[in-house]
């Protein structure tokens, strides 16, 4: 562990990198810029960009890039060396400020919802200072925001960064009237992430998982999950080899990868980093996946970070744990040891319980896709309703403001284990719900819904905006206020009372609780068809203008992107499944069955009756049929899809998921028929419980 601090950050042009290379009035400019979000000067660009250069090839760069996140979900990039030619043959190494501030991508081959159109190619990158440059693959990576020839935004980061100023704004105002000057506060977040690991051999053999990233077959293995004893469980040294190379990549890349263990279901594992700046943890976060692939490949492995790769067992998320800090150091999200008499704390909550009740839409809205939907309201993951725990103790304290009744600290309490050798253990002021999708863990909250395989920007975009909203209504209402405690415990009161039905602390996988939810008014968007037309409603357009984070355009071009994702992810999946159907399962059960009809006429042909068998080749024989006409209709339906974006989701939704889930169901019954090396791919228990 000694070489641990010298590997952090090695290949990161960091803070302690900038102040050695940097002159200091270069390194203070562009300090200022990051830290408290001034204007690049770009007079400094030059400078800055030779540092970064010899820096880089010292590392043993030869090329650089813009890196970038367009609305595809995953990162981009376009590598260029440093190389520069000379008069007499040879070349010297250059990378100029023109070349680190901007760079010109193509912007009609990314999806842009309408934005752009084929011909219309011109796009730009523009350097991101406050996330920092680092090497992967000997290539100097920039972090960049992404746009087009117009000027409309055609990525995530940014967008992101305009939610990060519109809560800084609203936040400043209002610790302003608690007498308290900051120049910035931050959102952080610390992203914990779930995968699979599994063989690579198996994962060749599988067009399902190669192609959609999920089995699109399989019948139950006859263990699964029930015994819980892989969740927490001693690591494989296969696996333990994997996250101790995957340690080492990440801290050279400055990504404090903090936590691992066996997650729930078999072959599934987690981790989980320290928390960051919002922007960075969100960088971070997409090259921590693109780390995973890459360094699972080096062990024999395939990592999935698909929502729902098996049928059955739990699928992975992405828990998005997500705080305020001001840049004093402050968590404004911090209750202290009293909360009922922490006025700003208290004034915080409600922002975030009024922004979580008034914008749920929003929130699923950034946790839609077609694999998450498979996922939500499974036992691994919250249900598709937004809804909010807040623990006993703050429970009780909104109860007593709604109330108007005097608030009784219990005080704190520390756990008796009754074996006196142990200590006693410290209680918390809460217990925690994992059936929650918003639930408060201390001095966070806990968004459980976002999926694995997804970029956390879009649901920080709708968090950071919508808390802005509300810290905006509450720093107009009681900069004009009189008597500001008085104004104060009005509002704080009047709002938790008008939005308390957001809050649930129960069991979110109880049946009775969409019925309760319903009876309180909130939404059940069950699935991403039924989530995303509300991404244009009024208010949401109303809500991203006035705060600057989108035009009324962007935002119709990101629906559009998010149903044509989800369209094309379901055709791609059936397309996929009538391919495997025809070209194995069918040949395969066939095969099998003719086979066995063979032993049965031989046998027949010297006397010996063999019902069962009989039996059996009759069942396989009509439930190959009965396969082979359901495959048929579902390529009936996929040759009737409706034009339009949101038609054609509907369709998918109601139509063609169901008609393959009878697919499946009859293939799987198969697979339990079919001896086990005539069926053409590895089963379920090949892929979960490899040795």
């Amino acid at each position: 562990m000694s070489r641990v601090p010298e590997l952090f950050g090695s290949m990161v042009f960091n803070d302690s990198v900038m102040k050695e290379r940097l002159p200091r009035d270069v390194y203070k400019a562009l300090r200022r810029t990051i830290d408290q979000g001034t204007p690049l000067d770009p007079a400094i660009a030059n400078v800055v960009a030779a540092a970064m250069k010899d820096w880089a090839v010292s590392k043993g760069a030869t090329h650089f890039t813009h890196w970038f996140q367009p609305m595809t979900g995953i990162t981009a990039e376009k590598h260029d060396s440093f190389i520069s030619p000379c008069a007499d043959g040879s070349v010297i190494m250059e990378f100029s400020g023109k070349e680190l501030i901007k760079g010109e991508p193509d912007a009609s081959s990314f999806p842009s919802g309408g934005l752009r159109a084929t011909f219309e190619a011109r796009g730009y990158t523009a350097w991101d200072p406050t996330s920092y440059a680092f090497i992967k693959d000997n290539t100097l990576c920039i972090p960049t925001a992404f746009c087009s020839y117009t000027g409309e935004v055609l990525d995530k980061k940014t967008p992101l960064l305009r939610s990060m100023d519109a809560i800084s704004r609203q936040a400043c105002r209002v610790l302003r009237l608690f007498g308290k000057e900051v120049n910035r506060v931050t959102t952080t977040v610390g992203p914990e992430q779930e995968y699979f690991l599994i063989n690579k051999e198996d994962y060749a053999r599988r067009p399902d998982l190669i192609l959609t990233g999920r089995t699109l077959f399989g019948a139950p293995a006859p263990k699964g999950q029930e015994l819980e004893t892989h969740y927490f469980g001693t690591i494989r040294p296969r696996v333990k080899a994997f996250m101790e190379e995957l340690d080492d990549e990440l801290w050279k890349l400055g990504i404090c990868s903090k936590t691992e263990h066996n997650e729930v279901a078999p072959c599934q594992h987690e981790m989980a980093p320290v928390f960051t700046t919002t922007n960075i943890a969100t960088d971070h976060n997409q090259l921590a996946m693109e780390v995973m692939r890459k360094v699972a490949d080096r062990h024999g492995f395939v990592c999935l970070l698909h929502e729902k790769p098996f049928e059955g067992v739990n699928g992975s998320g992405k828990h998005n744990n997500w705080s305020i800090s001001t840049d004093k150091g402050e968590n404004l999200l911090e209750p202290g040891s009293t909360p009922s008499s922490n006025a700003q704390f208290l004034l915080f909550l409600t922002a975030v319980i009024k922004a979580v009740d008034e914008y749920q839409d929003l929130l699923r809205i950034s946790v839609a896709s077609a694999g998450n939907d498979h996922r939500l309201g499974a036992n691994e993951a919250p249900p598709a309703i937004v809804s909010m725990y807040i623990g006993d103790e703050l429970g009780a304290v909104v109860d007593a403001l709604v109330s108007g009744s005097d608030y009784t600290d219990p005080g704190k309490n520390s756990m008796d284990i009754g074996v006196p050798v142990l200590p006693h253990i410290p209680m918390d002021n809460s217990d925690r719900n994992r059936t929650s999708p918003f639930a408060f863990t201390g001095n966070k909250f806990e968004f459980r819904m976002p999926g694995s395989s997804f970029n956390i920007a879009c649901t920080n975009i709708m968090l950071n905006t919508a808390v802005a909203e509300e810290l905006c209504q509450f720093a107009d209402e009681l900069e004009q206020a009189e008597d500001f405690d008085a104004a104060l415990l009005q509002l704080i009161r009047r709002e938790i009372k008008a939005h308390q039905a957001i809050i649930f602390n129960g069991n979110g996988y109880g049946a009775e609780w969409p019925e309760e939810a319903s009876r309180r008014g909130l939404l059940n968007l069950r699935a991403t068809p039924d989530a995303l037309p509300h991404y244009t409603d009024e208010k949401n357009v109303e809500l991203f203008a006035h705060h600057g984070v989108y035009t009324r355009q962007e935002m119709e071009s990101r629906e559009e992107i998010s149903l044509e994702e989800y369209n094309k992810t379901l055709h791609i999946e059936a397309m996929t499944m009538v391919h495997m159907l025809h070209k194995q399962i069918l040949p395969a059960c066939m095969d099998f069955s003719g086979k066995l009809a063979q032993n049965v006429a031989v046998k027949k042909s010297i006397g010996v009756d063999s019902p069962e068998e009989t039996q059996l080749v009759r069942n396989l024989t009509e439930s190959t049929a009965n396969l082979s006409t359901l495959t048929v209709a579902l390529e009936e339906l996929l040759q009737k899809v409706p034009e339009g974006t949101q038609p054609a989701s509907r369709y998918y939704c109601d139509q063609i998921l169901p008609a393959m889930g009878k697919a499946r169901e009859a293939a799987d019954r198969l697979e339990m028929l079919v001896g086990k090396d005539a069926w053409p791919f590895p089963t379920y228990g090949d892929l979960l419980f490899y040795v």
